[in-house]
C-alpha cells in the first residue's frame, strides 16, 4: 500500500481527492469531461489492468464543481480471475489518499419488470451472492474493525439527494435491491425468479464487493445502476454486452448531468 500511495502522490502532488467515482460500463466517458491527471492502472504499483470492452484502465484526479475528485475509468471484475482482494484494492487506495465518499456505477440487468432499460436504480441495500466475502483474510486495523457494520452500506442521506436532483432534472429512475453474482455467464431464467423472490430488483456483477470494503472503510456510499437490459426470462430476447454498452451510451447524458450536479451538491 505505502508503495501505491507514494507513487500516486508522486504524480499528483498536493491534489487531495474527497470524492471517489467507479465508473462502470460504457460509464467511463464521464471523467472525459474534465482536465486532470491521467494514470493507466498499467503504471500504478500492485494495480492490475481492466480488459473488459468500455473500460479503459485508468485513474483521473480531476476538479469536478469544485469538488476534488478521483475516477476510476473501469474497474476489475471478480470474473476475470482477480482475487477479491485485488477488485477492492482501489478502494483502499482511495481511503488512503482522503476520499470520503465513494459513487459507484454499474450496468445493470432489471429484474422487476416494471424497471425498463435506460432507467437510472439508485441501490438502497445489496445481496452478496458472489459466494465470497471481500474481507476474508487478515484484517488491516488502519483501514476497519474484524466485524463491520452493513446496517446501511448505501447512505440514505446520499440517496435522499440524488433523488431530489433526479427530480429537479427530470430524470427517470429507480430505488431498489442489487444482487450481484460472480458472472462472467449472465444468469439464467430460473436464477432470476429466484433473485425476484429474493427481493431484488437488479442484477449485476460487480459493485458490491467495492461497496463492503467502502463501508468497512468508513466512507459514505452511494450506488447507482444504470440498467441496460431486462434480465434473463423476463424477455424473450437474449442477453449480450453489446447491449449494455448500447443504452448505457443512450443514457450517458443524464447520467452525466445527475452525477455533475451530484458531486456539487455532496456537502
Amino acid at each position: 500500500m505505502d508503495k501505491t500511495i507514494d507513487f500516486i502522490r508522486d504524480k499528483i502532488g498536493n491534489f487531495e481527492p474527497e470524492i471517489g467515482i467507479i465508473l462502470g460500463s460504457g460509464l467511463g466517458d464521464f471523467a472525459d469531461e474534465f482536465q486532470g491527471k491521467v494514470i493507466p492502472y498499467s503504471e500504478i504499483p500492485e494495480f492490475e489492468a481492466s480488459h473488459v470492452e468500455g473500460h479503459k484502465g485508468q485513474l483521473v484526479f480531476a476538479e469536478v464543481c469544485g469538488k476534488k475528485t478521483v475516477m476510476m475509468q473501469g474497474r476489475y471484475h471478480f470474473y476475470e480471475g482477480y482475487s477479491l482482494a485485488t477488485v477492492t484494492y482501489p478502494v483502499k487506495v482511495m481511503k488512503k489518499l482522503g476520499v470520503k465518499i465513494l459513487i459507484i456505477t454499474n450496468a445493470a440487468g432489471a429484474v422487476t419488470k416494471e424497471y425498463t432499460p435506460g432507467d437510472l436504480m439508485f441501490i438502497t441495500d445489496h445481496i452478496n451472492f458472489m459466494g465470497t466475502n471481500p474481507l476474508i483474510g487478515r484484517n488491516d486495523d488502519t483501514l476497519g474493525t474484524r466485524f463491520p457494520d452493513m446496517s446501511e452500506v448505501y447512505s440514505k442521506e446520499l440517496i435522499e439527494k440524488a433523488e431530489n436532483i433526479a427530480k429537479k432534472l427530470n430524470i427517470k429512475y429507480q430505488k431498489g435491491i442489487y444482487v450481484a453474482t460472480t458472472g462472467p455467464s449472465y444468469e439464467t431464467p430460473a436464477e432470476i425468479r429466484m433473485f425476484s423472490l429474493l427481493g431484488a430488483n437488479a442484477v449485476g456483477m460487480s459493485t458490491v464487493p467495492e461497496a463492503i470494503v467502502a463501508n468497512y472503510c468508513g466512507l459514505k456510499v452511494l450506488g447507482i445502476s444504470c440498467l441496460t437490459n431486462y434480465a434473463a426470462g423476463t424477455t424473450n430476447n437474449p442477453l449480450n454486452h453489446q447491449e449494455v454498452i448500447d443504452t448505457a451510451n443512450k443514457v450517458k447524458e443524464n447520467f452525466k448531468n445527475l452525477l455533475i450536479e451530484l458531486i456539487e451538491k455532496v456537502y
